[in-house]
């Protein structure tokens, strides 16, 4: 008979606090915040601006770190990690995409993608290769060479995604990904990051003021007053 195991999840919080000091006063951001976040995951992020959204999202990607409470990523204890340690984590395993795109202007759409591998120690040829080969998924091939000034605002955040995917990471994490586009072009967006997610198994986190994103995703968590609960599936 054989048995199966419940796979651990990539992310887990536990009793997960952050806090700062502001006028002498210690200013309570997240409090208490448990949370698991399974591979292949796809989670919409929603709260009211200084709800703790952004402190969580920051929090997750290993871009700010908690004053208390136990988390893990991908089997790693963030707590005793090192800096250099922490950034690696990033580098491999966690791919961001902004609302403002942060493509690089004087790049183009090819050096943008490839410029994570490069990080890495890749060789230019194969960075080249393996960026070619993300414009392609993305539909964005016959845009290589040109630089985002030329590119529309669907077009650059595509460019934004095939970046976040080049190195092959465990989650996507996206701060408003479609808050810059139209609502048709939002709609493709979000298209080709569900299809990412549904057929490569990329755990897809996402920051959103939009209820209807929030509800093409399979999990809502919501962020209130720095307390964290999770809404009903769609």
């Amino acid at each position: 008979m054989t048995e199966h195991f419940a796979q651990p999840p990539l992310i887990s919080l536990q009793g997960i606090g952050k806090r700062y000091q502001l006028a002498g006063q210690d200013l309570s951001i997240l409090d208490d915040v448990c949370l698991s976040i399974t591979r292949g995951d796809s989670c919409g992020i929603l709260g009211a601006s200084g709800s703790g959204k952004s402190t969580l999202l920051n929090i997750l990607g290993l871009l700010d770190l908690p004053n208390c409470g136990q988390y893990r990523f991908a089997g790693h204890d963030i707590f005793s990690a090192t800096p250099d340690e922490l950034a690696a984590i990033r580098n491999q395993q966690i791919g961001f995409v902004f609302q403002s795109f942060n493509l690089l202007p004087r790049l183009s759409a090819l050096d943008n993608v490839a410029l994570p591998l490069s990080y890495r120690g890749v060789s230019r040829h194969e960075s080249v290769i393996q960026a070619l080969r993300m414009l392609d998924q993305v539909g964005l091939a016959e845009r290589a060479h040109h630089h985002p000034a030329d590119l529309s605002g669907g077009q650059r955040q595509r460019v934004a995604i095939a970046r976040a995917l080049v190195g092959t990471p465990s989650v996507i994490l996206a701060d408003e990904p479609t808050g810059n586009l139209d609502s048709s072009t939002a709609q493709d967006i979000m298209d080709l990051l569900l299809t990412l997610n549904r057929e490569q198994q990329v755990t897809l986190i996402i920051v959103t003021h939009d209820a209807q994103i929030a509800e093409r995703l399979q999990r809502r968590i919501l962020v209130r007053n720095g307390v964290v609960n999770e809404a009903g599936g769609p």
